[in-house]
């Protein structure tokens, strides 16, 4: 059987980083998935599901409710290794297109108070799996660290 894409990459070079993962094609329209590698793979601890939860019901609803995104997003949500996660947007998109955007999620999860979006059992299946504090601190650790400070080094997958 074939190897699907993202199993080519090779992780043992991989950084933490915005990278494109593929683009598909729907007719004349462009589909972009972008891998947001938040922790360096087979290196760093994974996240914990806790906190991917809660990245993923913040950044989502961040993503939905941008004036620019909200007709662009397709889905944000985490990867099954726990490593980071995947962005997808409607258009033909490069990582530098989307440093800005994905710079404002992660301040917007850093920055978050209140009450999680979708934290109820009525809207959630596993509402009782989030982590507010580890959201935010690995939103700090990836802005801080990677996003931040961004060169060509985390916005292209290694060779």
């Amino acid at each position: 059987m074939k190897k699907i894409d993202s199993f080519t990459v090779n992780h043992l070079d991989l950084l933490t980083g915005i990278y494109v993962s593929r683009k598909d094609y729907l007719g004349s329209d462009t589909i972009t998935t972008f891998d947001l590698r938040m922790t360096v793979p087979n290196l760093e601890p994974v996240m914990n599901t806790a906190e991917i939860h809660t990245i993923e019901h913040i950044g989502a609803t961040f993503l939905r409710n941008h004036p620019s995104y909200t007709n662009k997003t397709i889905y944000f949500g985490p990867m099954g290794c726990r490593t980071g996660f995947y962005l997808i947007l409607s258009g033909d998109y490069t990582s530098n297109d989307v440093i800005k955007i994905v710079t404002e999620m992660f301040e917007f999860v850093r920055d978050f108070t209140g009450d999680i979006p979708g934290a109820t059992a009525k809207d959630c299946g596993n509402y009782l799996d989030l982590n507010l504090g580890m959201a935010k601190y690995l939103a700090e650790k990836y802005l801080k660290y990677t996003l931040y400070c961004i060169t060509d080094k985390n916005l292209n997958y290694p060779n």
